[in-house]
């Protein structure tokens, strides 16, 4: 080829080639937000003679291939859980809603896994199950930090926002702590309290939460629950002689504003496994009891038990209250013991019961000798 042919050649490419700067060339992925539920939870005041309904409780259901594939085990959760939404519709106790503890993927900083391999499974929830869809942030969603300004949670939490803008209360609702994955719902007889214990040590949520729970109708509301991520007693790998942060604060700060107010049963996940433990405490309106069940079988990996935590401290703390602990359900030392689950609440008036609901190969889970439990002590 002539010189000069050549050199017109590569004027031609290189006239014909537009650099493009890397932050032009791929806007960064938003995410889809969860569709709203068919069958939205009524206003506060409208369910108040609603007096029997269940709703469904799971944790935990990041996958081992989020942003690649759909959650695999949680897709298998979900559809046990519509087949049990289906089932219940024209009973007495018809699922109301549906509570998740958090750790909703692997990294909640990435829109991708978010978009790809969780919010598809909500969305059938919210659509072919038709109920409302409330989910706390986790370690997984919005990182370790343990305040409520720190950089790093900012991106996950951005995502959590995003995604979940249809179905929790909106910033500047009496209900929803502003700027906070801290919020209440008010259904029938029973208020529900979802709190981010990643920062379980800040004052701006303890006390929006202690409002909350001062501020309440308990002639109206007869059960109050708790749930958010981190249990306060646990014995698998994020319990027994490990005691974390988040757990500590949540037994100096919450439990003793719980046993004040009565609340019923805490729900929690982080650890992957089944438990169930059972504090009655004393104050001068008599004897309690309250239900704090760890269910963090929604589809990530599976834990076992690692032995008991260390109660000394938190039961001198509160021995004015005459607290006991008993580890009603331990999780079992072999992999596979603790399936796949989720948890079945029925509440009938001021009387609650929960029925465990173990999936695919764990189908005929019995942690109790059967699947139910009452949250009650029995006449004796």
């Amino acid at each position: 080829m002539p010189k000069h042919r050549a050199v017109v050649l590569f004027a031609l490419l290189v006239s014909s080639t537009v650099w493009v700067p890397p932050s032009a060339a791929q806007e960064p992925e938003r995410i889809r937000a969860i569709a709203p539920p068919l069958t939205p939870l009524p206003p506060e005041a409208n369910s108040r003679n609603v007096t029997r309904f269940s709703f469904i409780v799971y944790g935990d259901s990041r996958g081992r291939q989020d942003g690649v594939a759909l959650q695999y085990e949680h897709s298998l959760v979900v559809s046990s859980m519509i087949a049990e939404i289906k089932r219940l519709h024209d009973t007495q106790y018809p699922v109301g809603f549906v509570l998740q503890s958090g750790d909703a993927v692997v990294d909640g900083r990435d829109a991708h896994q978010w978009n790809t391999s969780f919010i598809p499974l909500i969305n059938r929830l919210t659509a072919e199950g038709g109920v409302p869809y409330f989910p706390v942030a986790g370690n997984h969603d919005a990182t370790t930090a343990l305040t409520a300004a720190a950089p790093e949670r900012q991106a996950g939490l951005r995502n959590y926002f995003d995604a979940m803008a249809a179905l929790i209360p909106a910033n500047g609702s009496p209900r929803r702590l502003s700027g906070y994955p801290t919020y209440a719902i008010g259904y029938g007889n029973t208020f529900v309290l979802a709190i981010d214990s990643n920062i379980a040590g800040d004052d701006r949520q303890y006390q929006w939460v202690k409002g909350q729970l001062e501020g309440l109708d308990r002639s109206r509301y007869v059960n109050v629950i708790a749930f958010f991520h981190h249990p306060p007693f646990s014995s698998g790998p994020h319990g027994g002689s490990n005691l974390e942060p988040q757990a500590a604060a949540l037994r100096s700060r919450y439990m003793p504003l719980f046993h004040t107010h009565h609340v019923r049963a805490v729900f929690s996940g982080h650890d992957h496994l089944f438990e169930h433990w059972v504090e009655r405490y004393a104050d001068r309106t008599g004897s309690h009891r309250m239900d704090l069940v760890v269910s963090g079988g929604g589809g990530a990996p599976l834990y076992t038990y690692q032995g008991e935590p260390n109660l000394a401290e938190y039961l001198r703390a509160n021995e004015s209250n005459k607290v006991a602990l008993e580890h009603l359900v331990k999780p079992g030392i072999e992999p596979g013991s603790s399936p796949y689950h989720f948890l079945i609440v029925r509440v009938d008036n001021d009387r609650l019961d929960m029925e465990v609901h173990g999936v695919d190969w764990g189908a005929a889970f019995r942690p109790y000798r059967t699947s139910t439990v009452e949250f009650r002590d029995q006449p004796r």
